[in-house]
């Protein structure tokens, strides 16, 4: 579950680059929550 969110706020922020569509900041904070997130998760697992 969490790897789909990961992988679509990827998509989102890649096409957003792509295109220079600026839908504000949320894009960028909510990536940030994931990545951040991805960590945690993949630290508790190691």
């Amino acid at each position: 579950m969490i790897w789909t969110i990961i992988g679509i706020l990827l998509l989102i922020w890649l096409v957003g680059v792509l295109f220079d569509f600026s839908g504000g900041g949320l894009i960028h904070i909510l990536l940030v929550i994931a990545l951040i997130v991805l960590i945690v998760k993949l630290l508790r697992r190691a």
